[in-house]
């Protein structure tokens, strides 16, 4: 055998060597990579939120909320029946309240008064207030811009303006308009109120808070 073919034959076989090598590694390679899994990220436990709990005195979660009353509904004040005949939503100065005419079972005709008011200056929370009026003669009178005395009690005043109101129902006033009102307060918590519609004459009326649960939402009306 000559030099040169043995040169040749000893490339040959370290040429084939080192392809064998290259295989080799690349099967450990690929089954390395076949059977370790990729690290899998495992979401924490939240712990899951406790049950809604109603708060107790706010309406619509533990009495009826009068804010929903419809014109034709009937309703309980302090259990005694009553049917809603109409009502005058109304505006002033960015504040909506609605005034709702009620008939009772004695046929007679009362107001029922719905408004959200603010926690005032001393920025407390919102609260709803519901009254109901009791109409009272004013033998002429006009509500002052200070104190007046109403059958010997004391009255200041809280509120006045002119609202623009939205009349819905029978509720014996035009059905759009301008109301002038004004507002008292006694330091028995008594309210006195004024209002004119229209420039017509004024009508005064008695009212106190009513406290949470008094208005019962009986059956609403049809169609």
């Amino acid at each position: 055998m000559s030099m040169t073919s043995v040169v040749v034959l000893g490339l040959s076989i370290a040429t084939v060597l080192l392809l064998l090598g290259a295989f080799l590694a690349t099967m450990r390679q690929d089954r390395k990579g076949r059977t370790t899994a990729p690290p899998v990220e495992v979401a924490p436990v939240e712990t899951p939120l406790p049950a809604p709990v109603s708060v107790s005195g706010y309406a619509g979660s533990d009495y009826a909320d009068p804010r929903t009353i419809k014109v034709g509904d009937r309703i309980e004040v302090h259990g005694s029946p009553a049917r809603v005949l109409g009502a005058m939503y109304i505006s002033w100065q960015g504040h909506q309240w609605t005034e709702y005419r009620l008939r009772d079972s004695a046929r007679r005709t009362q107001w029922l008064s719905v408004e959200v008011r603010s926690g005032g200056a001393q920025g407390g929370p919102s609260h709803l207030e519901v009254l109901v009026w009791t109409e009272v003669p004013t033998e002429g009178m006009i509500p002052a811009k200070s104190m007046l005395i109403m059958e010997g009690v004391e009255f200041h005043p809280i509120e006045r303006g002119t609202a623009a109101f939205r009349s819905e129902g029978n509720t014996g006033n035009p059905e759009r308009g301008l109301l002038d009102f004004a507002d008292y307060r006694a330091s028995d918590g008594r309210l006195l109120s004024f209002e004119r519609i229209q420039g017509n004459r004024w009508t005064a009326s008695y009212a106190r808070p009513l406290p949470p649960g008094s208005i019962t939402i009986v059956s609403r009306a049809t169609g």
